[in-house]
Parts: structure tokens; C-alpha cells; sequence
């Protein structure tokens, strides 16, 4: 293929990402966590005032607000949940996201345009950038598949249309590896300089990704132990490192200028006062411990400490969210998974849900290549098992680190209490699609059936293309035929795999052309259903007593509130369940994009 149609394919491509998304977000509603990214990104930006949402690096909320600060939007600056008389507690930032979109006079559905359309740019970056990363290290074939295979990811085109960090965070994942790959390889000046740079900016975009730092450091071990050199790799290493602080000190400085510093030290130490045991000193947790809990709490501590010092406050509230998604991962979050409800998780909750969510022909794609890259293996792997793997490490190093990145990241979700969504994974995805695609790419050109291995790679790339494009524009919903598709998927799984309230817009176009005078509604996600539905919306909470619905009333319900209300209690739940088993007896007059259930009551 010559270059110019490789770049007319590789455009494509990525306009074909562009319009999926974009068209498919203007009938979406808010979801569940856009409204305080918004305002938090703009008060960044208008203010440089960090106060909400600081359990979220500021990127990519900055990038979201950016173009918000050209619409003359009314903020209410006076509200309660601004002025956090009482703490930065975590409601504030949701009920202040609320007022900003819907109830000061602002335009919610043009907020959440421009919004949304920087994410959607930074998607076209992401995807561009994975297939830079597979074409430098392997070529264009690899690229190009590695693109296709992201094109039609159901969970990219879900979530990079929403102003959320999970894609971000896959973009971070690529970019820093690509440099850091790129200096260990080629340590010349401007190399080690992007190679600190893009760390940098990983670590503004999700806090997951300080994995990075520890990857970082065993890669450079690792690099030296095979290829007996040190001098170069370290000054990688340390030169990152420098670069990553550096890069979050001036980021962070610049947009918590006006956050007063004796502010930040009271919203610091109310939201660490639960951190491992509750306030302490630095002296009895850092310098003379008595338990491990005391050594768990020592960070707290220091960022207490730091956070009204002039020079090092920026890193103080850096490291606040850090400590913020740390306590968040422990304590889990309460939803609903193959029939149960609980907040401590589920070990099996990740693979299962990354089998459901990504398409069957992706997974038989990924499956062919691993079998194939096994089968090629000729010796059994006890003989010479390290000569052999030191061997591999040095001829591959970068599929060797991509892997690496892969076990770790899923052990430490697998571990995780914080069961939400497949987006978690998402950090984990593009190096999975893109050792797929090497991985086929080397079966093509290795295979005697070739004409046979060329039509089953057509038939499951069609497969795969076809499953996606048809559930548009509802591409949250998806869920391949393992589960029976989209339809039932609401059983096994819900909140971000399938409802996060974005069919709140298409509720009320249901309720406009069924003339329907008044709906209850018990919604989950982010936007106003009083805004969009008017007189017509009356609220509906699970543990009501179904006898105060009238006779022949609408009742709608969102599947994650559904299925929260019917699941059983998993082990050490003690919240009600249950509320809901009485709508057993009911059948849905109506399923709204998936995601809103309604009933007619008798």
C-alpha cells in the first residue's frame, strides 16, 4: 500500500471516530460524574481555585472547561456549595455541578456540547497516538489494525464522548510509555526530555496512572539486568522522575493560586481526617511509628503539613488526590453484579465484565494470537527458562514491558474494592489491542494458510464492526452475544457498563409522543429530570411504599436504581435491598435507550 492511502486509511479512521462519537453524544444527558467535572475544570480555569474535585488530576477537566469560558456563562459564586462553610464535602461539587448546568440560567445541553467536544478531540489523540506507537515499534500493518481494533471499541466510543478521565488515562498510558521505550532505546537529549514530559502529563490526567512511576522504575531494573548497562537507563529514570514533579508543581500551581492556603489546609485535614486511623503527627506516624496503621497514615501528614506552605502547596494538593483515590479504591462503592449488591467488590467483576463489554470477535482475534505465539514455541518452557526469557526480554523488550504493564494493571484492579465500570480498564486497553494486532500480523505472515487466515481476519474484523455500528448511538449499552447483547445486559451488570443517565433526554422524548401527563421517575445519572420533564416529572425513590402510586400511573426507573432495588445483599452488606422485587410482577411497557425501565401501574 502506498503512503499516501496508508495516511487516506489512517484518516479515515479517525474521522470515522470523530463522527461515532460526536453524533452519537447530542442526544445523550449528562452522566452520572460530568456535572462536577464541569463546573470543578471551570472554577480551575475562572478562578484558579482547586477546592472541588481534587480526587481527579485537573487536565482533562481543563480541557473540557476551556471552551466553556467563552460563553459567558453565570456562575453562582454566593451558593453554599461554592462557599463550603462546613467542608469540602463530596456532595458539594455534585450539587453545585447541578446548579451550574440547570439552574442558573445557563444552556445545559450547550454546556455539555463544548464540553464534551475536547473529549472527543482528545479521543482522535489518544487513537492517533496508538497507532503512532504500534507503527514505531512495529511497523504499519500493526498500526493500522491497532487503529481499526480501536475504531471499534464500544468502550472508547462510550466514554471518549463524556467528560470523565478514563480515556484520558489510556492516552496517558501510550504517550508516557512511547518516550520512555523511545529514551531507554535512544537517550539522547530530547528524548529523555519528552520521555519527562509525557510522565508528567499522565499524572495530570488520572491518579491510577502513578503506577507508572513504580513500572517505570522496575523497567529500568529490568533493562539493566539484561542488558548490563546503567549509566544511561538511570539518567532516564531520574530525569523523568524530575521532570514528572516539576511538570505537576507548575500545573498545579498555576490553578490553586487564589485557593487561599489557610483554606487548603482546613479542606486538607477535614478530607484526610479518616485516613488510615485519623489525625495524628508526623513525628508519631513518620519518624517514630508504633504500628503499621501510624506508617499508613505518615503521608497524610506530610501533605497536612505542606498544604498552606507557599512553594510546595501546589505538590500538597497533587498529593491529596492521590491519597483521596487510595482511601476511594479501599473503601469500594456500592452496585449491583450477577444478582448481588455490595460495596467490597468482586474478584471476578474486571474479567467479566472485560468479557461482556468488548466484542466477541475481539476476543477471538486476541485468543488466535496468543494460541499462535504459544504454538510457535518450540521448546518446552522448563528447559532453559531464564536463559530463555532474558533472551526474549533483550530481542523484545517492548512487547516484554507491554505485557508487563498488562499484569500489573489488571492485578492491582482485580484487587481493587472499586468495582464501577469496564472504563477502569481502560488504562489497560491499548497495549491489549495493540499486542493483538502484532500478534495477528505475525500469524498472517508466518501461516502456510494464508488465502484461509486472510478470509477468517476479514470475516471477524466485519463481525466486530457490524456488532458495534448497529447498537449506535448507544454504545454505553453495549454488550456482546455472551449475554444476549445490550437487551440483557442490565442482569449482570449495571451503573457506567450500561446506565449512567444518559437517556434522561430520550425519556422525555418518550413521555412528548405518548402524551403521557405525569411520570414518577427514580433516576441515576447526572442530569435534572425536573429541567427536561417540567410538570410532568414527580420523584420516585426505591424504599417508597409502592401503594402511594396511583392506579394507572407511569413509573420509570433507571436500571442501575432497578436492579440495586431487586439484587441480594453480597457478603457484609448491610444496606436495604429488595425494594424493588414487587415490579417482579410487571412487565415494561417500555426500555429507554437501554438504560430507563418503565412501568404502568395497575
Amino acid at each position: 500500500m502506498r503512503l499516501k492511502n496508508k495516511k487516506l486509511l489512517v484518516f479515515s479512521f479517525l474521522l470515522l471516530v470523530f463522527i461515532l462519537a460526536l453524533f452519537s453524544s447530542l442526544s445523550d444527558s449528562a452522566t452520572s460524574d460530568e456535572p462536577p467535572h464541569i463546573v470543578a475544570g471551570y472554577t480551575y480555569l475562572k478562578f484558579h481555585d482547586m477546592r472541588l474535585n481534587p480526587e481527579h488530576p485537573p487536565l482533562v477537566k481543563d480541557l473540557a472547561a476551556f471552551p466553556l469560558l467563552f460563553l459567558k456563562l453565570k456562575f453562582p459564586e454566593s451558593d453554599f456549595d461554592w462557599q463550603q462553610p462546613d467542608g469540602p464535602y463530596w456532595w458539594h461539587q455534585f450539587n453545585l455541578g447541578g446548579k451550574f448546568l440547570y439552574q442558573s440560567g445557563n444552556n445545559p445541553d450547550k454546556i455539555l456540547f463544548f464540553a464534551r467536544f475536547p473529549m472527543i478531540l482528545l479521543l482522535i489523540v489518544c487513537g492517533f497516538f496508538i497507532f503512532k506507537f504500534a507503527r514505531d515499534f512495529f511497523g504499519e500493518k500493526v498500526a493500522i489494525l491497532a487503529l481499526f481494533l480501536l475504531s471499534f471499541s464500544p468502550t472508547f466510543l462510550a466514554h471518549g464522548r463524556f467528560v470523565t478521565t478514563d480515556v484520558g488515562a489510556a492516552f496517558g498510558v501510550v504517550l508516557a510509555n512511547l518516550y520512555f521505550l523511545k529514551a531507554l532505546k535512544n537517550p539522547t537529549r530530547k528524548n529523555i526530555i519528552l520521555a519527562g514530559l509525557a510522565l508528567g502529563i499522565s499524572q495530570l490526567l488520572k491518579f491510577s496512572l502513578i503506577l507508572l512511576v513504580p513500572f517505570f522504575v522496575l523497567l529500568t531494573l529490568i533493562w539493566i539486568l539484561v542488558f548490563k548497562e546503567w549509566k544511561n537507563p538511570l539518567m532516564v529514570l531520574i530525569s523523568s522522575l524530575v521532570l514528572w514533579i516539576l511538570v505537576v508543581w507548575l500545573v498545579y500551581g498555576i490553578q490553586i493560586y487564589n485557593y487561599p492556603p489557610e483554606r487548603q489546609l482546613r479542606d486538607t485535614k477535614i478530607t484526610l481526617e479518616s485516613f488510615s486511623g485519623g489525625p495524628s503527627s508526623i513525628k508519631e506516624t513518620c519518624l517514630s511509628p508504633t504500628s503499621i496503621q501510624k506508617i499508613k497514615r505518615c503521608p497524610a501528614e506530610i501533605v497536612i503539613w505542606a498544604s498552606n506552605k507557599p512553594i510546595i502547596r501546589p505538590l500538597a494538593h497533587y498529593g491529596l488526590g492521590l491519597l483521596m483515590i487510595f482511601q476511594r479504591a479501599s473503601g469500594g462503592h456500592t452496585t449491583y453484579f450477577l444478582g448481588e449488591v455490595s460495596a467490597s467488590g468482586w474478584k471476578i467483576y474486571f474479567p467479566f465484565v472485560y468479557l461482556i463489554k468488548e466484542p466477541l470477535a475481539f476476543h477471538i482475534l486476541w485468543i488466535l494470537a496468543l494460541s499462535y505465539f504459544a504454538l510457535k514455541i518450540k521448546e518446552p518452557f522448563w528447559k532453559r527458562p531464564i536463559i530463555r526469557l532474558k533472551n526474549f526480554v533483550k530481542e523484545h523488550f517492548v512487547e516484554f514491558s507491554m505485557t508487563l504493564w498488562l499484569l500489573i494493571y489488571w492485578a492491582t484492579s482485580i484487587k481493587s474494592n472499586l468495582n464501577i465500570g469496564v472504563r477502569h480498564l481502560l488504562p489497560a486497553f491499548p497495549f491489549a489491542i495493540i499486542l493483538t494486532a502484532k500478534g495477528i500480523i505475525f500469524w498472517l505472515e508466518n501461516t502456510k494458510y494464508k488465502k484461509l487466515s486472510y478470509s477468517l481476519l476479514t470475516v471477524l474484523l466485519l463481525w466486530q464492526a457490524i456488532s458495534v455500528l448497529k447498537i449506535y448511538p448507544h454504545f454505553l449499552a453495549y454488550a456482546n452475544e455472551i449475554v444476549g447483547g445490550p437487551d440483557k445486559v442490565y442482569l449482570y451488570t449495571v451503573d457506567s457498563n450500561l446506565d449512567w443517565g444518559q437517556d434522561l433526554k430520550r425519556l422525555k422524548k418518550w413521555v412528548e409522543e405518548n402524551k403521557i401527563g405525569k411520570i414518577y421517575l427514580d433516576y441515576f445519572g447526572g442530569g435534572n429530570p425536573k429541567y427536561y420533564l417540567g410538570q410532568k416529572y414527580e420523584s420516585w425513590w426505591g424504599q417508597r411504599d409502592p401503594k402511594e402510586l396511583p392506579k394507572g400511573s407511569y413509573l420509570a426507573v433507571s436500571a442501575t436504581a432497578l436492579q440495586g432495588g431487586k439484587g441480594l445483599p453480597g457478603k457484609g452488606f448491610d444496606q436495604p435491598t429488595g425494594y424493588y422485587l414487587w415490579l417482579e410482577k410487571y412487565k415494561p411497557i417500555a426500555k429507554i435507550g437501554y438504560s430507563i425501565f418503565v412501568f404502568h401501574i395497575e
